[in-house]
């Protein structure tokens, strides 16, 4: 066996399991699949048996299988997740973290926020003595042992789930359990509920000039509120013209992709600090953008910078469960679909924010520049057209649409034509009555050019 892993090594991928959601390590397969023989070390096998002494604190739940296959000997470690504690190198006191498929050592600032998320994850674990089974949702329970396929009842599953303690027949529901299935978790669970406002502008104002306009607030299991608040939201949004160059058609399309709304509401509902009591998850609609906050900061080795690419789990039973339910897709890939989708749409870049320790996603549109005061005769000359129009003109008629107006220069700089060609492109449009040049002087060079009002 050639330069075999050393027993410190593999101490830090148990710590990084240890910290993250447990699991197992298997020690002595090569990244090919070939076994190889770990009883060819002799004597120094006894450091890997060891090293859980050897190199972890504090005491861990790591159970060592000794396995022989086809006459070859490989360890496998069984690595229990534990909810409250961080665990360090005994030796250099290092502490490491498993993220998707990484192991990755942490700073002082990253032991705190992996506190923090502990901290958490205690809080999915606690048992609520006083829960009425009245307020189950079987219902839901019965889909979702459909689902999975399960063929006992639905309180064995939660408890195979590990959202319900199960003793001398008695059930106890875990905080979790209460966040996912039943009725009404507020009874239980303060805050744990969504409140949409939409407001008449782009600010939030207060006093004489408040401008809410609509405050809707939802209470129900996880399930169900993706449910109903998405729904509602399918409503509450707007329609608007979107200029597909490859046809030259203008295509009705939704204020924000259905993909990245309801993959940042999952999002907020899975991994949301349910410990924070007193804050719901907000959902502001203002005119140009769409912002969903949430209590908590970001999770453990995750940054504002590194959001799309960084997962970790901070309620791993809520997020398994979701997860069966098809709400959530593994390694918290919906990040990146939030990017994809708005990108896919043409829309600004998903920004997140991290305010008085809570989290924010801000969804821009483009509405504020939709032109909705074009008159049709301008779409339909536009369309009818296109194909006439060579890919300048094309890139030139996009952009106004994209950006609402624009002077000679902007056009120049975005589009690298030349400005006399956009100014002769420019007096075509006016003279065909489809744009409109907003300065009383002849010879004005920052002249501001848009499309023909009603």
């Amino acid at each position: 066996m050639d330069n075999p892993l050393k027993a410190s090594k593999i101490a830090d991928e148990l710590i990084g399991m240890l910290n993250a959601d447990g699991g197992v390590l298997v020690f002595g397969i090569a990244d090919n699949g070939e076994l190889q023989d770990l009883a060819v070390l002799g004597e120094k096998l006894n450091d890997y048996r060891k090293l859980i002494f050897d190199y972890i604190t504090p005491p861990c739940n790591i159970e060592l299988e000794e396995i022989e296959i086809d006459n070859k000997l490989i360890f496998v470690f069984h690595v229990e997740q534990d909810l409250e504690r961080v665990f360090f190198r005994k030796d250099n006191d290092k502490a490491f973290l498993r993220i998707a498929d990484s192991n990755k050592e942490l700073s002082r600032d990253d032991i705190k926020k992996l506190e923090y998320d502990k901290n958490i994850r205690r809080f999915e674990e606690e048992v609520v003595a006083d829960f009425d089974l009245e307020d189950l949702d079987n219902d839901l329970l019965e889909m979702y042992r459909q689902r999975v396929g399960y063929q006992g009842n639905g309180l064995d599953l939660l408890n195979k789930k590990h959202l319900v303690n199960k003793k001398n027949d008695t059930f106890q529901f875990k905080k979790s359990a209460i966040l996912l299935f039943s009725k009404d978790p507020e009874k239980y669970i303060p805050s744990a509920s969504v409140r949409y406002v939409r407001y008449d502008g782009t600010q939030a104002k207060t006093g004489t000039e408040h401008n809410v306009i609509k405050d809707q607030r939802f209470e129900n299991n996880i399930p169900r509120l993706i449910d109903e608040v998405s729904k509602f939201i399918r409503i509450a949004l707007k329609d608007y013209y979107f200029l597909d160059k490859a046809q030259g058609r203008f295509l009705k399309v939704p204020e924000y992709p259905e993909e990245a709304w309801l993959e940042a509401i999952v999002n907020a509902l899975c991994h949301r600090s349910y410990n924070v009591q007193g804050n719901a998850i907000y959902i502001k609609h203002f005119y140009d953008r769409l912002e969903i906050s949430n209590s908590g900061p970001l999770p453990a080795q995750v940054t504002v910078e590194n959001i799309r690419t960084e997962r970790f789990a901070r309620n791993p039973r809520i997020a398994r469960v979701l997860e069966d339910f098809g709400y959530v897709r593994q390694l918290n890939e919906g990040v990146d679909r939030i990017y994809q989708a708005m990108e896919k749409s043409m829309l600004s870049v998903p920004e997140y924010q991290q305010r008085n320790n809570n989290i924010y996603l801000i969804l821009k549109n483009k509405i504020s520049n939709n032109l909705n005061n074009i008159p049709q005769s301008v779409f339909d000359y536009i369309q009818q057209q296109w194909s006439d129009f060579n890919n300048s003109q094309q890139d030139i008629l996009q952009y106004f649409f994209l950006h609402n107006q624009a002077t000679v220069t902007q056009l120049e700089q975005n589009l690298q034509v030349s400005d006399k060609t956009i100014r002769r492109y420019l007096n075509a449009f006016v003279e065909n009555g489809i744009m409109e040049r907003l300065s009383d002087k002849q010879r004005d060079p920052n002249a501001v050019y848009r499309f023909k009002r009603s």
